[in-house]
């Protein structure tokens, strides 16, 4: 007779464990809690195209404005999270949403010490998102949030809370702190390329289509990073109505110390001016409505070789899909004589 080995079979604690996953997969999220903080907080969300340097200047951004005497709190939200990698030195700190699950998996509560961690006077700390292919990037951001509430966000007491965000990603967890008033401002961080305004004018779309929904959330300006000199950010920023609050140059001695993850953003040091004046920027900026452009505007801002503005659209014919003659078949349709 064949018996089951004690090895394969399944363990009722495991199963246990299992039944409770399920059960909380189950349930809907809580709405996002929009309650003023205990102290009077300002929090900040910043937005730009994935690539274009957001990590770097918050990362250098907090620093500095740790060192002028701020207490500051960078929370990445972006599914790679390396927001934090520059300024803990290209190590990369546990996830809410990963230890989250662990956690759980053992049966223990999520302690700060957990998920946050400090240097130099910043705290920081990462949201995490799912692995590609296994869930939804903005529904790891809310569920995310939630758990900083259950580890008590809103009795933290921090001057400013910096949220790093995807721009290019128009998912509703990515816009949260613009669609329920999270954030009390928003900062884009773009070029001069086309790709990188693009994104940044659906922010200000963003932000302008819920201001006139009611919504109090707007934008305090624009940082220009990796800046040649052409000019098309600022030309940007001044037609949708928002100023530029610094322009970090495209420097061979930043990109070779971002890329060994040094901190160029420290009091004493050759670009300290700089973030100097970008962490007075942010703090008193007063967040504006904008006036996004419609797509055709956005492209007058570029030569028209940059962006292709001489090409024609030729409409493709039934023999092009085919390539070449088109058969042609009777009709299926049914015809009644009439009666």
């Amino acid at each position: 007779m064949r018996t089951t080995s004690a090895k394969s079979a399944p363990s009722p604690g495991l199963d246990a464990v299992k039944d409770r996953l399920r059960a909380e997969a189950a349930v809907e999220p809580d709405p996002v809690p929009t309650a003023p903080p205990a102290k009077k907080t300002e929090i900040i969300a910043i937005y730009g195209k994935g690539g274009i340097g957001k990590s770097f200047t918050l990362a250098n951004l907090s620093y500095m404005m740790a060192q002028q005497g701020k207490r500051v709190l960078l929370i990445g939200c972006d599914p790679k999270s390396d927001t934090t990698s520059l300024l803990f030195g290209g190590r990369s700190c546990p996830t809410i949403i990963e230890t989250s699950s662990s956690k759980k998996l053992a049966g223990e509560q999520v302690e700060i010490g957990d998920v946050c961690f400090k240097r130099d006077g910043v705290f920081a700390m990462e949201l995490g998102g799912p692995e590609v292919g296994r869930g939804c990037g903005g529904r790891g951001i809310i569920h995310g949030f939630e758990l900083l509430e259950k580890l008590g966000f809103h009795d933290w007491g921090f001057d400013f809370v910096l949220l790093d965000f995807l721009g290019d990603v128009v998912c509703g967890g990515f816009g949260l702190p613009i669609a329920r008033d999270m954030c009390q401002k928003v900062i884009v961080v773009g070029s001069n390329d086309l790709q990188s305004l693009y994104v940044a004018n659906n922010v200000c779309s963003a932000v302008d289509y819920f201001r006139s929904l009611g919504g109090n959330v707007g934008v305090a300006g624009l940082v220009v990073n990796k800046d040649d000199g052409t000019g098309e950010a600022q030309a940007f920023a001044e037609a949708v109505g928002i100023p530029v609050l610094s322009a970090i140059p495209a420097d061979n001695d930043i990109r070779r110390k971002s890329a060994n993850y040094e901190i160029i953003g420290k009091p004493g040091s050759p670009w300290a001016p700089l973030f100097e004046e970008l962490g007075r920027q942010v703090a008193e900026a007063p967040p504006v409505r904008p006036q996004p452009l419609s797509h055709e505007n956005l492209l007058d801002l570029f030569k028209g070789d940059s962006v292709g503005r001489d090409v024609v659209l030729e409409p493709a014919s039934l023999e092009d899909m085919c390539g070449g003659k088109v058969l042609e078949r009777p009709s299926l349709e049914v015809v009644y004589d009439n009666v």
